[in-house]
């Protein structure tokens, strides 16, 4: 039987609004401010955006359908993602930017009704930002998230949360904070790990400087942010005591893949600018676009478009069915990551000193992409989970055939 890689007709009128709208409405806003959110305007511009994403029908297409969103599954997000993501501000402008998507995701899926209510509610909407903060400064979690050191103590009526967060995406100016602090074992275990909601006005929470990085489209920074005996009550625990480290696989699986989508749209928008300039542009006698080593970095990039899209698609199937789709998902994000920063790069070539410059997109965009090696787990991590899943599978097998 044919495998039917079509959209339906909604979702396809959705991809083509949302490519009217990120290049009529957005684009024109990340152009004139270099695609630095905060030199747009932050949290206002968010809003006058969100607003007209609204009015043109594209707003929060991955959200549940009675929180105002359109319900699309993880294929079906794909393809309008990616058309976000042609501009560095459309996934703000449609409220399906890092880290508000993932936590939208996994509030719909491990949320109560009555946190449902206070926090996934005014979040799909766009009244309120989030935070997802479990990434911690050296010896704590980073790339290893069972170095967990932040704890939370049980006391009386609820937790008392003490630790220290960094590279917090969003935290200035969130309305609240899903925090991940281990509630059971020592650093280096596991298990043992509970995520807590806590409003950002809670004493005791504490967001401190912005990390200065390469991105600049992602708004409300990568931030320090500390805990000093934060008190959050037993209604604040989201899902069950030492299950955290599961919950986040809900939420880190499709959060790899939205990345995939949103930053392939930005490196297919790299890669359209190039094209366009060397189909024009002439030197040693010819179009650029006529010369052998340039049609190789054309075609390296269609090859690399193709390839992440098809991965992608593989990945979100998977997710789809009801799978963790943890083999899936890693080798989607780290051929994509690489390939997306490839892309981009080839392009800045094609197009020369311009391509470097500020009056052409290349060069904020090479600096957006280069991050997503790292984040959401680099790639050397990525390749050795791979490599562990595939040898565990054969070390089985062994042992089975020689029964």
């Amino acid at each position: 039987m044919a495998i039917d890689l079509t959209y339906a007709p909604e979702v396809v009128a959705l991809i083509e609004k949302t490519r009217d709208f990120t290049r009529n409405v957005v684009l024109p806003i990340e152009d004139e401010h270099a695609g630095d959110i905060a030199v747009a305007g932050g949290d206002a511009i968010r809003i006058e955006m969100q607003a007209a994403a609204k009015e043109a029908g594209v707003f929060a297409p991955h959200a549940p359908i009675e929180y105002g969103g359109h319900g699309l599954n993880m294929s079906d997000r794909a393809p309008v993602f990616e058309e976000a993501g042609y501009s560095l501000f459309g996934p703000t402008a449609l409220n399906i930017a890092a880290p508000d998507e993932g936590n939208v995701h996994m509030l719909a899926h491990v949320a109560n009704e009555a946190q449902k209510q206070q926090f996934l509610a005014p979040l799909a909407s766009g009244d309120m930002r989030s935070a997802f903060a479990m990434t911690e400064p050296a010896p704590g979690a980073g790339s290893d998230p069972s170095a967990l050191n932040t704890r939370a103590e049980k006391v009386p009526g609820g937790w008392k949360i003490n630790g220290k967060k960094w590279f917090i995406t969003g935290a200035d100016g969130a309305g609240f904070f899903i925090i991940m602090a281990r509630t059971s074992g020592e650093p280096g275990q596991r298990g043992g790990a509970t995520m807590f909601l806590a409003p950002t006005d809670t004493a005791g929470l504490i967001v401190g400087r912005h990390i200065d990085t390469l991105d600049k489209a992602m708004i409300g920074g990568h931030c320090e942010v500390t805990f000093e005996d934060l008190f959050v009550p037993d209604e604040a625990v989201l899902g069950e005591v030492d299950q955290g480290f599961a919950y986040a696989q809900v939420r880190l699986g499709p959060a790899r893949m939205t990345h995939v989508m949103r930053w392939l749209g930005a490196a297919r928008r790299g890669h359209d600018v190039a094209v366009a300039r060397v189909a024009e542009r002439e030197g040693f006698g010819s179009k650029l676009g006529d010369l052998g080593m340039i049609q190789k970095m054309v075609a390296d990039n269609e090859i690399d478009i193709a390839a992440s899209r098809a991965l992608l698609v593989q990945a979100c199937f998977e997710l789809d069915q009801g799978g963790h789709a943890s083999n899936a998902t890693s080798i989607a994000k780290t051929y994509a990551a690489e390939a997306i920063f490839r892309i981009v790069d080839r392009s800045i070539q094609m197009c020369g000193g311009m391509g470097v410059s500020g009056d052409l997109p290349l060069a904020r965009l090479s600096r957006e992409v280069r991050p997503f090696r790292v984040y959401d787990g680099p790639s050397e991590v990525h390749r050795w989970a791979i490599a562990k899943r595939v040898v565990g599978a054969a070390k089985r097998a062994a042992r089975e055939e020689s029964k």
